[in-house]
């Protein structure tokens, strides 16, 4: 299990455009593999490489509905619907917000294999992608928010990490302690 820290709300990472990648390598699984270990450990349901120190275009998403997903290099080629729902990041913890976002999306991706597939996804599925994509074009959840909400979110952050230094949290394996 490879556990990497995750990069908080201030870093440059977070607002950093991934970089596309041409061949998928052993170390592009790997690093699917660490995000996979990493998002569960810390119990998310998605998690981007810019969110821990990387500069590929790679992500993951298990919402636990339906098979785990890898997005490499993802495109959404179709969207449908609307729906308004609380969304929260591992990046940015305890502070949450309502966000639009489609019910139903196509997404086409690299699989780890190299081959290029669409899949399907919707309800919380699609929603964590949407976000994961976010995340690999620099856009955090809060710039989808009012002025005034990303401005009451953003002071309550700053209230939380008073006397706290730096951008990265260690993320331990379940049951342990950081």
């Amino acid at each position: 299990m490879a556990l990497r820290p995750l990069h908080l709300l201030g870093s440059p990472m977070l607002r950093t455009r991934a970089a596309e990648i041409g061949t998928v390598t052993d170390a592009v699984r790997r690093l699917v593999d660490d995000l996979f270990d990493t998002m569960r450990a810390a119990q998310g349901i998605g998690l981007a490489a810019n969110q821990v120190g990387a500069t590929e275009r790679v992500a993951v998403v298990d919402s636990g509905e339906g098979e785990p997903i890898v997005l490499i290099n993802p495109v959404i080629v179709e969207r449908e619907g609307t729906e308004r729902a609380e969304e929260g990041c591992l990046s940015i913890p305890d502070l949450y917000g309502d966000v639009d976002r489609a019910t139903k999306i196509v997404v086409e991706t690299t699989t780890p294999d190299g081959g290029r597939i669409t899949v399907p996804a919707n309800a919380l599925t699609a929603r964590a992608v949407q976000h994961e994509i976010d995340h690999l074009d620099g856009i955090l959840f809060i710039d989808h928010l009012s002025l005034l909400r990303r401005r009451m979110l953003l002071k309550k952050w700053r209230k939380a990490r008073a006397g706290e230094h730096g951008y990265l949290k260690e993320v331990a394996p379940p049951g342990a302690e950081v």
